[in-house]
């Protein structure tokens, strides 16, 4: 790079302290895209703390991050600098959007507990065929009891609710991907426990 000799590390585009956050986000309400890097650079891991403490979920935390600075992007116009700073108003966005999705989660743990109903004497998957006797219905029970928050939800309601990978995957707002890697976790979590409990 240019101007940096060897050994110095070189200077993000937006290190200047005559460029402040709330300048550069004037830009990117202009479209500056590069302005933008410079807002994502300054706000991102503010952003992303603030998330995980509301959360308590790093990958949920991240998910909400990318969110908030897509909404940033989008909707930098509407800032208001003699409202506060750039800094306020983006962790506003952010606290936001993060008790949302606390919100949709505790939505998602009500519908567990409805859909937890109608696992006994339903067949389903490769797991759920093995139970046939009231004893291992009751170890099934409490296997998934004990499953991780993040494992037993997408399990009951693909397996025993009947929802496909992308309705499991829109009703927890995660990722496909994310719900099928769960969910296979899941599975061999539920399998260790019923072997172990047999």
């Amino acid at each position: 790079m240019a101007g940096t000799r060897y050994g110095e590390e070189p200077q993000p585009p937006f290190a200047s302290d005559s460029t402040s956050v709330e300048a550069l986000l004037v830009k990117v309400a202009n479209g500056d895209k590069n302005a933008f890097t410079g807002v994502y650079e300054a706000l991102a891991r503010p952003v992303m703390g603030l998330a995980c403490r509301i959360l308590q979920d790093p990958a949920q935390a991240e998910e909400v991050t990318q969110d908030v600075m897509v909404e940033v992007w989008r909707t930098a116009g509407r800032y208001r600098p003699d409202r506060g700073t750039a800094k306020a108003w983006v962790l506003t966005m952010t606290h936001r959007r993060a008790v949302d999705r606390v919100r949709h989660v505790q939505s998602a743990a009500q519908r567990e507990r409805r859909v937890g109903a109608l696992i006994a004497g339903r067949e389903h998957d490769e797991v759920a065929e093995a139970v046939e006797s009231a004893d291992e219905r009751k170890r099934t029970h409490r296997c998934l009891d004990d499953l991780a928050h993040l494992y037993r939800v997408p399990l009951l309601l693909a397996y025993y609710h009947g929802m496909t990978y992308l309705e499991v995957a829109q009703s927890m707002s995660a990722p496909a991907g994310t719900v099928k890697s769960r969910m296979r976790t899941g599975l061999r979590l539920l399998r260790d426990c019923l072997e172990a409990r047999s």
